[in-house]
């Protein structure tokens, strides 16, 4: 039987389960207050997440201050091509620049480039492929495991991708609710900073599986009612 992970969210020989995708109610498509994404991790026995909210890092700053656990802080930003998450941010980067311009600016705060569900094609919001192929070679890593992909293909040949170009590969919940949290993770030793996190992530193995497709719906719910609340 393999252990489960003890009170501090370690899994055996040290190593750290973390999320590195991760939405809150700073994002449009989420309810999912802080206290509820401390709850989760904290019942899955995660070592830490990555909160990405959608154009936001309010979210990530506030947690990383309040939660008992690593956090990243983040950004999925919407780039005139499709989404990019910056990784290890200290400012909001804002929406419609080019990806070009949203890899510098993530550089200019010393971040990481990180691709997320680079080939969803069920997902408009993806990088596109002829953008991804253009700053190739200015990506950290790459999303090789994303819960929220409908065909494990997709997350398939993001993994051969990163491979192929030597990219560090990256996994995440892509939770929008509370019970997906810690669904995708990477199992990696413990980092304290950006450049820890990298050696980690180079070492470490991706985890988790698939949500079911009903998860989508709960973000469209929750657009619904920020809508309506407007």
């Amino acid at each position: 039987m393999v252990p489960g992970p003890d009170s501090a969210g370690h899994v055996g020989n040290g190593l750290i389960q973390v999320d590195l995708h991760v939405h809150t109610c700073h994002s449009s498509d989420s309810l999912t207050s802080l206290e509820e994404v401390i709850a989760a991790v904290q019942r899955r026995g995660l070592g830490g997440v990555a909160i990405t909210d959608h154009n936001s890092i309010a979210g990530a700053l506030e947690l990383q201050h309040a939660a008992p656990f690593p956090v990243i802080v983040g950004e999925e930003v919407m780039t005139t091509e499709g989404e990019i998450i910056g990784l290890f941010l200290q400012e909001c980067i804002h929406p419609g620049l080019t990806p070009a311009e949203t890899i510098a600016r993530i550089r200019e705060q010393g971040g990481l480039v990180y691709v997320p569900h680079p080939f969803d094609v069920y997902r408009d919001s993806r990088l596109c492929e002829r953008a991804l192929m253009d700053v190739i070679d200015d990506v950290d890593a790459l999303e090789v495991l994303n819960a929220r992909v409908t065909l494990p293909a997709h997350n398939e040949r993001a993994k051969n991708l990163a491979q192929t170009r030597h990219l560090l590969c990256g996994g995440g919940s892509d939770a929008h609710t509370p019970f997906e949290i810690g669904q995708a993770y990477v199992e990696m030793q413990p980092f304290a900073d950006k450049a820890g996190f990298q050696r980690s992530l180079a070492t470490g193995r991706v985890g988790g599986g698939l949500s079911l497709p009903h998860v989508h719906l709960f973000s469209t719910w929750a657009k619904l009612q920020k809508r309506g609340g407007a």
